[in-house]
Protein backbone atom coordinates (compact mmCIF):
# COMPACT_ATOMS: atom_id res chain seq x y z
CA UNK A 1 0.00 0.00 0.00
CA UNK A 2 3.24 2.06 0.70
CA UNK A 3 3.93 2.11 -2.67
CA UNK A 4 0.29 3.74 -3.76
CA UNK A 5 0.65 6.80 -2.08
CA UNK A 6 3.25 7.49 -4.62
CA UNK A 7 0.53 7.16 -7.41
CA UNK A 8 -2.38 9.28 -5.32
CA UNK A 9 -2.21 12.05 -7.93
CA UNK A 10 -2.79 10.03 -10.26
CA UNK A 11 -5.26 7.92 -9.43
CA UNK A 12 -6.79 11.69 -8.33
CA UNK A 13 -6.41 12.13 -12.10
CA UNK A 14 -7.76 8.95 -13.38
CA UNK A 15 -10.55 10.15 -11.05
CA UNK A 16 -11.57 13.33 -12.52
CA UNK A 17 -11.16 12.02 -15.92
CA UNK A 18 -13.55 9.34 -15.50
CA UNK A 19 -16.25 12.16 -14.13
CA UNK A 20 -15.71 14.54 -17.57
CA UNK A 21 -14.29 11.64 -20.35
CA UNK A 22 -17.17 11.69 -23.09
CA UNK A 23 -17.66 10.20 -26.85
CA UNK A 24 -16.67 6.98 -26.62
CA UNK A 25 -13.33 4.95 -27.24
CA UNK A 26 -12.12 7.30 -29.81
CA UNK A 27 -13.39 10.87 -27.93
CA UNK A 28 -11.53 8.71 -24.78
CA UNK A 29 -8.52 8.54 -26.65
CA UNK A 30 -7.75 12.52 -27.56
CA UNK A 31 -8.53 12.98 -23.83
CA UNK A 32 -6.26 10.73 -22.62
CA UNK A 33 -3.87 12.70 -25.43
CA UNK A 34 -4.53 16.20 -23.45
CA UNK A 35 -4.57 14.89 -19.47
CA UNK A 36 -2.05 11.61 -19.17
CA UNK A 37 0.19 12.93 -22.50
CA UNK A 38 0.28 16.57 -22.16
CA UNK A 39 -0.88 17.61 -19.09
CA UNK A 40 0.81 14.71 -17.12
CA UNK A 41 3.30 13.49 -19.14
CA UNK A 42 2.56 9.74 -17.47
CA UNK A 43 3.40 7.96 -21.18
CA UNK A 44 4.52 9.58 -24.52
CA UNK A 45 2.44 10.47 -27.86
CA UNK A 46 3.93 7.35 -29.43
CA UNK A 47 3.55 5.27 -26.49
CA UNK A 48 -0.47 6.24 -25.95
CA UNK A 49 -0.71 5.49 -29.70
CA UNK A 50 0.58 1.96 -29.81
CA UNK A 51 -1.64 1.20 -26.69
CA UNK A 52 -4.59 2.52 -28.53
CA UNK A 53 -3.75 0.12 -31.73
CA UNK A 54 -2.74 -2.67 -29.51
CA UNK A 55 -6.36 -1.99 -27.59
CA UNK A 56 -8.13 -2.06 -30.80
CA UNK A 57 -6.77 -5.81 -31.56
CA UNK A 58 -8.39 -7.19 -28.43
CA UNK A 59 -11.85 -7.78 -28.38
CA UNK A 60 -13.45 -5.80 -25.51
CA UNK A 61 -13.42 -2.20 -23.92
CA UNK A 62 -10.72 -1.01 -25.67
CA UNK A 63 -10.67 2.62 -23.76
CA UNK A 64 -10.91 0.91 -20.54
CA UNK A 65 -7.54 -1.39 -21.51
CA UNK A 66 -5.88 1.78 -22.91
CA UNK A 67 -6.27 3.25 -19.39
CA UNK A 68 -5.62 0.24 -17.92
CA UNK A 69 -2.39 0.07 -19.90
CA UNK A 70 -1.12 3.38 -18.63
CA UNK A 71 -1.92 2.57 -15.17
CA UNK A 72 -0.12 -0.92 -15.69
CA UNK A 73 3.08 1.20 -17.34
CA UNK A 74 3.45 3.45 -14.19
CA UNK A 75 2.60 0.86 -11.19
CA UNK A 76 2.18 -2.65 -12.43
CA UNK A 77 -0.24 -5.10 -12.24
CA UNK A 78 -1.86 -3.90 -8.96
CA UNK A 79 -2.28 -0.11 -10.21
CA UNK A 80 -3.69 -0.86 -13.38
CA UNK A 81 -6.16 -3.15 -11.24
CA UNK A 82 -7.33 0.24 -9.21
CA UNK A 83 -6.45 2.30 -12.18
CA UNK A 84 -8.94 0.21 -14.08
CA UNK A 85 -12.10 0.25 -11.18
CA UNK A 86 -12.06 3.94 -11.07
CA UNK A 87 -12.19 4.55 -14.54
CA UNK A 88 -15.30 2.33 -14.76
CA UNK A 89 -16.76 2.70 -11.09
CA UNK A 90 -18.55 6.31 -11.55
CA UNK A 91 -20.55 5.05 -15.16
CA UNK A 92 -21.29 1.98 -13.82
CA UNK A 93 -22.70 3.47 -10.47
CA UNK A 94 -24.72 5.77 -12.87
CA UNK A 95 -26.16 3.42 -15.62
CA UNK A 96 -27.32 1.26 -12.32
CA UNK A 97 -29.12 4.30 -10.75
CA UNK A 98 -30.54 5.07 -14.01
CA UNK A 99 -32.11 1.31 -14.02
CA UNK A 100 -34.31 2.23 -11.34
CA UNK A 101 -35.45 5.66 -12.79
CA UNK A 102 -35.13 4.79 -16.63
CA UNK A 103 -35.31 8.30 -18.46
CA UNK A 104 -34.06 9.99 -21.37
CA UNK A 105 -34.05 13.23 -21.13
CA UNK A 106 -30.29 14.05 -22.32
CA UNK A 107 -31.11 17.86 -23.75
CA UNK A 108 -28.18 18.96 -20.89
CA UNK A 109 -25.46 17.05 -23.33
CA UNK A 110 -26.72 19.26 -26.20
CA UNK A 111 -22.92 19.98 -27.01
CA UNK A 112 -21.31 17.13 -26.21
CA UNK A 113 -21.33 15.56 -29.32
CA UNK A 114 -19.39 17.75 -31.77
CA UNK A 115 -17.15 18.61 -28.64
CA UNK A 116 -16.64 15.12 -28.79
CA UNK A 117 -15.90 15.70 -32.26
CA UNK A 118 -13.55 18.34 -31.80
CA UNK A 119 -11.23 16.58 -29.65
CA UNK A 120 -11.10 13.63 -32.23
CA UNK A 121 -10.28 16.71 -34.95
CA UNK A 122 -7.52 17.72 -32.08
CA UNK A 123 -5.93 13.87 -31.63
CA UNK A 124 -6.02 13.09 -35.24
CA UNK A 125 -3.82 16.04 -35.48
CA UNK A 126 -1.24 14.86 -33.35
CA UNK A 127 -1.32 11.53 -34.35
CA UNK A 128 -1.04 12.24 -37.81
CA UNK A 129 2.76 14.23 -36.61
CA UNK A 130 3.81 11.17 -35.36
CA UNK A 131 2.84 8.23 -37.77
CA UNK A 132 2.10 9.84 -40.96
CA UNK A 133 5.69 10.22 -42.52
CA UNK A 134 5.96 8.57 -46.44
CA UNK A 135 3.98 7.57 -49.11
CA UNK A 136 2.91 3.92 -47.52
CA UNK A 137 1.80 5.48 -44.27
CA UNK A 138 -0.01 8.48 -46.30
CA UNK A 139 -1.86 5.48 -48.57
CA UNK A 140 -2.77 3.40 -45.40
CA UNK A 141 -4.01 6.16 -44.00
CA UNK A 142 -6.72 7.00 -46.90
CA UNK A 143 -7.61 3.52 -47.23
CA UNK A 144 -8.16 2.74 -43.94
CA UNK A 145 -10.31 6.09 -43.28
CA UNK A 146 -12.66 5.02 -46.05
CA UNK A 147 -12.93 1.52 -45.09
CA UNK A 148 -13.52 2.48 -41.85
CA UNK A 149 -16.24 4.88 -42.15
CA UNK A 150 -17.96 3.00 -45.12
CA UNK A 151 -17.93 -0.39 -42.72
CA UNK A 152 -18.01 1.51 -39.11
CA UNK A 153 -20.52 -0.74 -38.21
CA UNK A 154 -19.04 -4.24 -38.96
CA UNK A 155 -17.41 -5.25 -36.01
CA UNK A 156 -14.29 -6.93 -37.56
CA UNK A 157 -13.42 -4.16 -39.42
CA UNK A 158 -10.64 -2.70 -36.84
CA UNK A 159 -9.17 -5.81 -36.42
CA UNK A 160 -8.82 -6.61 -39.80
CA UNK A 161 -7.38 -3.10 -40.75
CA UNK A 162 -4.72 -3.13 -38.04
CA UNK A 163 -3.37 -6.72 -39.33
CA UNK A 164 -3.64 -5.31 -43.09
CA UNK A 165 -1.89 -1.93 -42.06
CA UNK A 166 1.01 -3.98 -39.93
CA UNK A 167 1.20 -6.60 -43.40
CA UNK A 168 1.81 -3.87 -45.66
CA UNK A 169 4.30 -2.05 -43.94
CA UNK A 170 6.45 -5.36 -43.39
CA UNK A 171 6.56 -5.99 -47.15
CA UNK A 172 9.99 -3.62 -46.93
CA UNK A 173 12.64 -5.25 -44.44
CA UNK A 174 14.93 -2.15 -45.61
CA UNK A 175 14.13 0.35 -43.26
CA UNK A 176 14.22 -1.69 -39.85
CA UNK A 177 16.74 -4.44 -39.20
CA UNK A 178 16.19 -7.01 -37.19
CA UNK A 179 18.46 -6.49 -33.84
CA UNK A 180 19.45 -9.42 -31.91
CA UNK A 181 17.02 -10.08 -28.33
CA UNK A 182 16.95 -12.83 -25.73
CA UNK A 183 13.51 -14.82 -25.38
CA UNK A 184 11.57 -14.18 -21.72
CA UNK A 185 9.21 -16.44 -19.90
CA UNK A 186 5.47 -16.01 -20.88
CA UNK A 187 3.10 -16.31 -17.77
CA UNK A 188 0.03 -17.64 -18.44
CA UNK A 189 -2.35 -17.05 -15.52
CA UNK A 190 -4.25 -14.50 -17.07
CA UNK A 191 -5.28 -16.06 -20.01
CA UNK A 192 -5.53 -19.45 -18.07
CA UNK A 193 -8.39 -18.06 -15.85
CA UNK A 194 -9.88 -15.92 -18.38
CA UNK A 195 -10.42 -19.70 -20.10
CA UNK A 196 -11.63 -21.24 -17.08
CA UNK A 197 -14.57 -18.31 -16.13
CA UNK A 198 -15.51 -18.42 -19.67
CA UNK A 199 -16.12 -22.22 -19.70
CA UNK A 200 -17.39 -22.35 -16.11
CA UNK A 201 -20.04 -19.44 -17.05
CA UNK A 202 -21.20 -21.29 -20.01
CA UNK A 203 -21.58 -24.51 -18.30
CA UNK A 204 -23.12 -23.28 -15.22
CA UNK A 205 -25.82 -20.95 -17.13
CA UNK A 206 -26.84 -24.11 -19.50
CA UNK A 207 -27.25 -26.28 -16.49
CA UNK A 208 -29.02 -23.46 -14.39
CA UNK A 209 -31.36 -23.45 -18.02
CA UNK A 210 -32.13 -26.89 -17.82
CA UNK A 211 -32.55 -27.92 -14.23
CA UNK A 212 -34.59 -24.41 -13.95
CA UNK A 213 -32.35 -23.28 -10.46
CA UNK A 214 -33.50 -20.75 -8.54
CA UNK A 215 -30.42 -19.00 -8.89
CA UNK A 216 -30.70 -19.16 -12.47
CA UNK A 217 -31.35 -15.53 -13.73
CA UNK A 218 -28.54 -14.16 -12.20
CA UNK A 219 -25.82 -17.17 -13.72
CA UNK A 220 -27.96 -16.58 -17.26
CA UNK A 221 -26.50 -12.66 -16.63
CA UNK A 222 -23.07 -13.03 -15.91
CA UNK A 223 -22.89 -15.51 -18.67
CA UNK A 224 -24.34 -13.09 -21.51
CA UNK A 225 -22.17 -10.09 -20.27
CA UNK A 226 -19.51 -12.08 -20.09
CA UNK A 227 -19.41 -13.46 -23.45
CA UNK A 228 -20.30 -9.88 -24.50
CA UNK A 229 -17.17 -8.82 -23.00
CA UNK A 230 -14.69 -11.64 -24.29
CA UNK A 231 -16.20 -11.44 -27.85
CA UNK A 232 -16.98 -8.22 -28.96
CA UNK A 233 -14.63 -5.86 -31.33
CA UNK A 234 -15.90 -2.44 -32.41
CA UNK A 235 -16.47 -1.02 -28.70
CA UNK A 236 -20.03 0.19 -27.79
CA UNK A 237 -21.30 0.39 -31.72
CA UNK A 238 -21.22 -3.17 -31.34
CA UNK A 239 -21.94 -4.24 -28.18
CA UNK A 240 -25.52 -2.16 -28.04
CA UNK A 241 -26.73 -4.19 -30.71
CA UNK A 242 -25.38 -7.62 -29.50
CA UNK A 243 -27.39 -6.89 -26.34
CA UNK A 244 -30.51 -6.05 -28.43
CA UNK A 245 -30.48 -9.35 -29.76
CA UNK A 246 -29.75 -10.81 -26.44
CA UNK A 247 -32.22 -9.65 -24.64
CA UNK A 248 -34.85 -7.91 -26.70
CA UNK A 249 -35.08 -9.31 -29.59
CA UNK A 250 -34.78 -13.39 -29.28
CA UNK A 251 -37.00 -13.35 -26.17
CA UNK A 252 -39.67 -12.18 -28.58
CA UNK A 253 -39.32 -15.61 -30.14
CA UNK A 254 -42.24 -17.87 -29.02
CA UNK A 255 -40.20 -21.16 -29.74
CA UNK A 256 -37.40 -20.29 -27.92
CA UNK A 257 -39.91 -19.20 -25.17
CA UNK A 258 -41.41 -22.39 -25.18
CA UNK A 259 -37.58 -23.79 -24.76
CA UNK A 260 -36.87 -21.42 -22.13
CA UNK A 261 -39.77 -19.72 -20.40
CA UNK A 262 -37.48 -17.78 -17.78
CA UNK A 263 -34.76 -16.44 -20.39
CA UNK A 264 -33.78 -12.97 -19.58
CA UNK A 265 -35.77 -10.20 -21.34
CA UNK A 266 -35.95 -6.19 -21.49
CA UNK A 267 -39.05 -3.76 -22.47
CA UNK A 268 -37.50 -2.45 -25.18
CA UNK A 269 -38.81 1.33 -24.04
CA UNK A 270 -36.36 0.40 -21.11
CA UNK A 271 -33.41 -1.08 -23.72
CA UNK A 272 -33.14 2.27 -26.22
CA UNK A 273 -33.34 4.24 -22.39
CA UNK A 274 -30.44 3.06 -21.39
CA UNK A 275 -28.96 2.55 -24.65
CA UNK A 276 -29.28 6.52 -25.46
CA UNK A 277 -28.51 7.62 -21.88
CA UNK A 278 -24.67 6.07 -21.81
CA UNK A 279 -24.02 8.00 -24.78
CA UNK A 280 -24.69 10.91 -22.53
CA UNK A 281 -22.66 10.06 -19.60
CA UNK A 282 -18.99 10.50 -19.58
CA UNK A 283 -17.00 7.43 -18.77
CA UNK A 284 -17.11 3.81 -20.76
CA UNK A 285 -19.97 3.01 -23.13
CA UNK A 286 -19.92 -0.86 -21.72
CA UNK A 287 -21.17 0.62 -18.32
CA UNK A 288 -24.59 -0.05 -20.12
CA UNK A 289 -23.92 -3.47 -18.90
CA UNK A 290 -24.56 -2.33 -15.53
CA UNK A 291 -27.86 -0.66 -16.37
CA UNK A 292 -29.09 -3.33 -18.49
CA UNK A 293 -28.35 -6.06 -15.71
CA UNK A 294 -30.35 -4.00 -13.12
CA UNK A 295 -33.27 -3.87 -15.41
CA UNK A 296 -33.36 -7.76 -15.78
CA UNK A 297 -33.73 -8.20 -12.71
CA UNK A 298 -35.91 -5.14 -11.82
CA UNK A 299 -38.89 -7.89 -10.80
CA UNK A 300 -36.64 -9.62 -8.34
CA UNK A 301 -36.71 -6.48 -5.68
CA UNK A 302 -33.83 -3.87 -5.18
CA UNK A 303 -31.36 -5.71 -3.81
CA UNK A 304 -31.37 -8.41 -6.62
CA UNK A 305 -31.32 -5.81 -8.78
CA UNK A 306 -28.51 -3.69 -7.18
CA UNK A 307 -26.69 -7.34 -7.79
CA UNK A 308 -27.60 -7.45 -11.27
CA UNK A 309 -26.09 -4.15 -12.00
CA UNK A 310 -23.12 -5.34 -10.25
CA UNK A 311 -23.19 -9.10 -12.50
CA UNK A 312 -23.31 -6.79 -15.82
CA UNK A 313 -20.65 -4.68 -14.68
CA UNK A 314 -18.38 -7.54 -13.65
CA UNK A 315 -19.19 -9.56 -16.36
CA UNK A 316 -18.76 -7.09 -19.27
CA UNK A 317 -15.33 -5.28 -17.60
CA UNK A 318 -13.55 -8.71 -16.50
CA UNK A 319 -12.35 -10.28 -19.60
CA UNK A 320 -10.95 -6.89 -20.96
CA UNK A 321 -8.94 -6.74 -18.34
CA UNK A 322 -7.52 -10.52 -18.00
CA UNK A 323 -7.17 -10.18 -21.49
CA UNK A 324 -4.74 -7.08 -21.91
CA UNK A 325 -3.06 -7.62 -18.83
CA UNK A 326 -2.04 -11.24 -20.22
CA UNK A 327 -1.48 -10.08 -23.64
CA UNK A 328 -0.24 -6.74 -23.27
CA UNK A 329 3.65 -7.96 -21.93
CA UNK A 330 3.82 -10.80 -24.57
CA UNK A 331 3.76 -7.74 -27.10
CA UNK A 332 5.65 -6.07 -25.37
CA UNK A 333 8.55 -8.55 -25.63
CA UNK A 334 7.25 -8.91 -29.53
CA UNK A 335 8.19 -5.43 -30.44
CA UNK A 336 11.76 -6.06 -30.05
CA UNK A 337 11.53 -8.35 -33.00
CA UNK A 338 11.74 -5.98 -36.29
CA UNK A 339 8.80 -8.10 -37.87
CA UNK A 340 6.81 -6.44 -35.29
CA UNK A 341 8.28 -3.29 -34.78
CA UNK A 342 7.69 -2.80 -38.55
CA UNK A 343 4.36 -3.59 -38.18
CA UNK A 344 3.84 -1.09 -35.70
CA UNK A 345 4.30 1.80 -38.46
CA UNK A 346 1.24 0.09 -40.49
CA UNK A 347 -0.92 -0.24 -37.77
CA UNK A 348 -0.26 3.48 -36.07
CA UNK A 349 -1.76 4.72 -39.57
CA UNK A 350 -4.40 2.38 -39.52
CA UNK A 351 -5.45 3.91 -35.76
CA UNK A 352 -5.02 7.54 -37.12
CA UNK A 353 -7.29 6.75 -39.97
CA UNK A 354 -9.90 5.07 -37.50
CA UNK A 355 -10.04 8.41 -35.58
CA UNK A 356 -10.40 10.15 -38.58
CA UNK A 357 -13.42 8.15 -40.17
CA UNK A 358 -14.48 8.14 -36.70
CA UNK A 359 -14.88 11.86 -36.67
CA UNK A 360 -16.63 12.23 -39.82
CA UNK A 361 -19.03 8.87 -38.84
CA UNK A 362 -20.28 11.44 -36.02
CA UNK A 363 -20.56 14.00 -38.14
CA UNK A 364 -23.06 12.69 -41.33
CA UNK A 365 -26.10 12.93 -38.09
CA UNK A 366 -25.65 16.35 -37.77
CA UNK A 367 -27.15 16.76 -41.17
CA UNK A 368 -30.14 15.11 -40.22
CA UNK A 369 -30.96 18.74 -38.56
CA UNK A 370 -31.56 22.08 -39.34
CA UNK A 371 -28.90 24.51 -41.14
CA UNK A 372 -29.00 26.27 -37.84
CA UNK A 373 -28.34 23.08 -36.05
CA UNK A 374 -25.37 22.38 -38.49
CA UNK A 375 -23.91 25.76 -38.08
CA UNK A 376 -23.72 25.61 -34.06
CA UNK A 377 -22.48 21.92 -34.65
CA UNK A 378 -19.33 22.48 -36.39
CA UNK A 379 -19.09 25.99 -34.56
CA UNK A 380 -18.52 24.02 -30.98
CA UNK A 381 -16.24 21.67 -33.23
CA UNK A 382 -13.98 24.44 -34.66
CA UNK A 383 -13.92 26.15 -31.05
CA UNK A 384 -13.12 22.35 -29.06
CA UNK A 385 -10.06 22.09 -31.57
CA UNK A 386 -8.87 25.39 -31.28
CA UNK A 387 -9.42 25.46 -27.62
CA UNK A 388 -7.13 22.09 -27.77
CA UNK A 389 -4.74 23.26 -29.72
CA UNK A 390 -3.99 26.96 -28.70
CA UNK A 391 -4.44 27.00 -25.00
CA UNK A 392 -3.48 24.58 -22.19
CA UNK A 393 -6.79 24.62 -20.77
CA UNK A 394 -7.24 21.14 -19.01
CA UNK A 395 -10.07 18.65 -20.91
CA UNK A 396 -12.27 18.71 -17.88
CA UNK A 397 -12.76 22.47 -17.75
CA UNK A 398 -13.67 21.98 -21.29
CA UNK A 399 -16.44 19.65 -20.71
CA UNK A 400 -17.87 21.70 -18.37
CA UNK A 401 -18.23 24.66 -20.22
CA UNK A 402 -19.82 22.84 -23.08
CA UNK A 403 -22.15 21.07 -20.50
CA UNK A 404 -22.85 24.53 -18.84
CA UNK A 405 -23.71 25.90 -22.17
CA UNK A 406 -27.04 22.62 -22.53
CA UNK A 407 -27.63 24.01 -19.10
CA UNK A 408 -28.10 27.53 -20.68
CA UNK A 409 -29.94 26.22 -23.53
CA UNK A 410 -32.28 24.18 -21.15
CA UNK A 411 -33.07 26.79 -18.82
CA UNK A 412 -33.44 30.02 -21.25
Amino acid sequence: MTVLFRHIAFLKTVLLYSLTAFGGPQGHYAMMLKTFVQKRKDVTEEELLEYSAFCQLLPGASSTQTLTLIGYKRGGVLLAVITMLIWTLPACILMGLFSFFPTTNTALFRFIAPMTIGFLAFAAQKAFKISIHNTITRVILVASTISTFLLFQWPWIFPILLVLGGFVTNLSDRRIPQKEILPKKIKWGNIWLFAIIFLLAGASSELARKNNWPSRRPLNLFENTYRFGSLVFGGGNVLIPMMYEQFVARPESQKLIQRNPNIIRLNKGDFYSGAGMVRAIPGPVFSVAAYMGGVAMKDKGPTLQILGCFIGATGIFLPSALLVLFFYPIWHNLKKYAIVYRALEGINAVVVGIIIASALYMMKDFYLVSWTDIAINLAVIGATWAVLSLTKLPSPVIVLAWLLAGWLMLVL
